[in-house]
């Protein structure tokens, strides 16, 4: 066993549920109520000697109770030697910078190449266990072709606390894109619920019933007349948020094969080549990139803050956008 801890209850103890009462009492920070509400169905918890599988069981007076904690069990994700963008790691997080192209988590059509996979063979033995596994704590994802920041728990503590300041959006994310069009107002709030599309289960859409989203954005440059360089700031975090409430008001991501599409053609010009606006047109993902990521650390409470640069894909991309100006610019 890596840990156990024994606790007697008092004689006169209220009436009370037994998983609520241990996580209470628990020595250790990184057990949750939840963890150690598996823990006693698993069979880790005695009373007196005797087996309690029961984690809704009121305590009982004078009981002593002995939680066993079992050492982390291995990942079922294989880690993978893929070679990664680390831009700070310490005992309890790291932060990446995640590539275009690479799925976060393994699931049906992708179980390896994930940075979960590459997580677990970077990390390997300061994971330290999170839910009883060896395994990164993903509190946040960036979509496949998303690239940019992000950070991922190596111990249940950090995970937990991770965890609590993206539930409470108690951080700063930030995003740049390159979006189809001039918004109408240079800088301004998206506040509007996301839910699953009626007709697409592959895409989210803005409707009454869905989860209350809201998006800061900001343009930072334009680029007449094909659109512009606009930075976001979640106050949620919805699936494919910023895509979609971009595409809401009008200026869907350049590259985005769900949502990016220019509604009007009109907003591609015919005076420039033919090869430049082809280049522009065939961009082969989402323009967006996770700039920068802000957040208190979940131990030492010091305030963290990572930037990433935009990658070369979106770079090139703006190069051919500033050369179709110059193109339209010139005299016929």
């Amino acid at each position: 066993m890596a840990d156990q801890f024994l606790l007697t209850a008092p004689d006169d103890i209220e009436k009370q549920r037994l998983d609520r009462w241990l996580a209470f009492h628990a020595p250790f920070d990184h057990l949750s109520r939840s963890r150690i509400k598996t823990l006693i169905i698993q069979g880790n918890l005695l009373l007196n000697g005797q087996l309690v599988t029961d984690p809704s069981a009121a305590v009982q007076p004078n009981g002593n109770y002995q939680l066993n904690i079992p050492d982390a069990a291995p990942a079922l994700p294989e880690p993978e030697p893929i070679k990664l963008d680390i831009i700070y790691e310490d005992r309890d997080l790291i932060v990446i910078d995640k590539p275009a192209g690479m799925v976060v988590h393994p699931a049906p059509g992708a179980l390896s190449g994930t940075l979960v996979n590459a997580l677990l063979a970077h990390c390997g033995d300061s994971l330290t266990g999170i839910g009883g596994v060896a395994r990164p704590g993903i509190v946040h994802r960036l979509d496949k072709d998303t690239s940019g920041v992000m950070v991922a728990a190596k111990t249940e503590l950090a995970h937990i606390k991770l965890t609590e300041l993206f539930a409470a959006h108690d951080l700063d994310r930030r995003y740049q894109a390159l979006i189809w069009g001039l918004p109408a107002a240079r800088s301004g709030t998206i506040d509007a619920p996301l839910g699953r599309h009626k007709t697409d289960r592959k895409r989210q859409a803005v409707i009454a019933s869905g989860r209350h989203a809201i998006t800061h954005y900001q343009t930072l440059r334009d680029l007449p007349p094909f659109g512009c360089l606009i930075e976001c700031q979640l106050e949620t975090g919805r699936t494919h948020q910023i895509r979609v409430h971009l595409a809401h008001i009008g200026h869907g991501v350049m590259g985005d094969p769900l949502y990016g599409k220019p509604k009007r053609m009109g907003q591609m010009p015919d005076v420039i080549s033919r090869a430049t606006l082809q280049n522009i047109r065939a961009f082969e993902r989402q323009a967006l990139h996770a700039k920068t990521l802000s957040f208190a650390h979940p131990v030492t409470q010091k305030i963290l803050s990572f930037s990433s640069e935009l990658p070369s894909d979106m770079a090139s991309l703006l190069s051919e956008i500033e050369k179709g100006i110059k193109e339209r610019a010139m005299p016929q």
